[in-house]
């Protein structure tokens, strides 16, 4: 799959398409309302009423018509919640990336928080190295748009696969960038919580174009000593004690671990043909370091690899001491000979198939009445 399918992609995303287990339901619990102030002036000695800027709902901000500040060009990709444009600003003929996010898909409270909490998380780590850079948010009657960094470099393993070969040193480079922005957020008091090679973008179509980590819908702020127990993630990437309903920030770690694995080998290490298979595998947790490509990958490769996929997240080592790893170091210990193309056709493969079946979990609500829990749920929910 080539480069050229990824021409101008949205530094935030493309938009969060995550699907539901199965076996799972959802349901719509509150939908928003937008609401609108009335103001009062005297003239001539009277009364008069005049009306204020309606205010919208989800940004408590007065309503914008976009398309007053920018152009909005062709599509870039579509999602679950709307879709992503090309837009342009007037002023200064300056392209950016614009995710419209459509009203009428958000059917709960817990649903319109989430782009609020994006929001401001994108305001909150915009201008960090590896961290898509944030331009603004704009409401009107149907949509709230969110604008930012174009980047037209495309996503991470495209770029990859269209070099044709790498080495460890160049998997180094792109692990460094990709552990960094995980440092850079828990340093700022960010949990990404979907961590995936989807979501790293190359900010340019030059060759030293830097990663930038995008779509933080699901992201939340870090509240001190709290364990968190939503279900949430894409399921390759997932760390077992999410699925335990039980877990902190290391999680990232893991997650960026599980992208560097398939940087080295073409494939994650927990497979399945099943989302319940891929979780079952997580769970078992047999990491493979012995079968083909690993008998030809450095063992501080694979050092690196144990400890950022240590299963307790206690021990599991932090994104600033990965950084300080030797073979993660610039100018460290990863070696400059060519990885086996294998990999490459692999990752390929992979990436081919990931984005058909497009397996992930959405975050579950707190039901108003009670639902039978699934299976999966009540066998492995501690």
């Amino acid at each position: 799959m080539g480069l050229g399918l990824f021409k101008a992609s949205l530094c935030s995303s493309k938009a969060r398409e995550i699907e539901t287990m199965e076996s799972w339901e959802s349901s719509p619990e509150h939908s928003s309302e937008e609401d609108s102030g009335k103001g009062k002036a005297v003239a001539g000695g009277g009364e008069k009423k005049m009306s204020s800027p309606e205010t919208g709902a989800i940004l408590g901000k007065p309503y914008v018509k976009i398309e007053q500040i920018y152009e909005m060009k062709k599509e870039l990709g579509s999602g679950q919640w709307g879709e992503t444009y090309l837009c342009v600003e007037k002023t200064t003929q300056r392209e950016y990336a614009c995710k419209s996010i459509a009203k009428s898909k958000l059917l709960s409270e817990q649903e319109i928080e989430n782009v609020r909490r994006e929001v401001m998380i994108l305001q909150h780590l915009s201008g960090q190295p590896n961290i898509v850079e944030f331009r603004g948010a704009y409401e009107d009657r149907q949509q709230v748009h969110l604008v930012m960094e174009l980047c037209s470099g495309g996503e991470l393993f495209d770029r990859i696969m269209a070099k044709g070969h790498y080495s460890e040193r160049e998997a180094a480079t792109v692990a460094r960038q990709i552990v960094n922005a995980v440092h850079v957020c828990h340093f700022m008091g960010v949990m990404h919580r979907d961590l995936r090679p989807e979501n790293f973008l190359l900010a340019t179509n030059t060759e030293d174009a830097p990663v930038k980590t995008t779509d933080f819908g699901l992201s939340i702020f870090i509240e001190e000593g709290k364990v968190y127990r939503e279900l949430v993630g894409s399921a390759y990437y997932v760390a077992p004690e999410v699925l335990k309903r039980s877990y902190g920030k290391e999680i990232d770690v893991w997650s960026a671990g599980i992208i560097l694995y398939i940087l080295l080998s073409g494939v994650p290490p927990f497979w399945a043909e099943t989302e319940r298979g891929i979780f079952d595998s997580i769970l078992e947790g047999k990491l493979d370091l012995e079968s083909a490509p690993w008998p030809s990958i450095s063992a501080a490769a694979k050092d690196l690899i144990r400890k950022m996929l240590t299963r307790d997240p206690k021990k599991r080592i932090t994104a600033a001491e990965a950084l300080e790893h030797p073979w993660m170091k610039e100018g460290g210990e990863a070696s400059d000979k060519p990885i086996d193309n294998a990999v490459l056709s692999r990752i390929e493969q992979f990436t081919a198939i990931n984005k058909m079946k497009k397996l992930a979990l959405k975050p579950q609500r707190r039901p108003r009445r009670q639902r039978r829990r699934p299976t999966f749920d009540t066998t492995y929910h501690k």
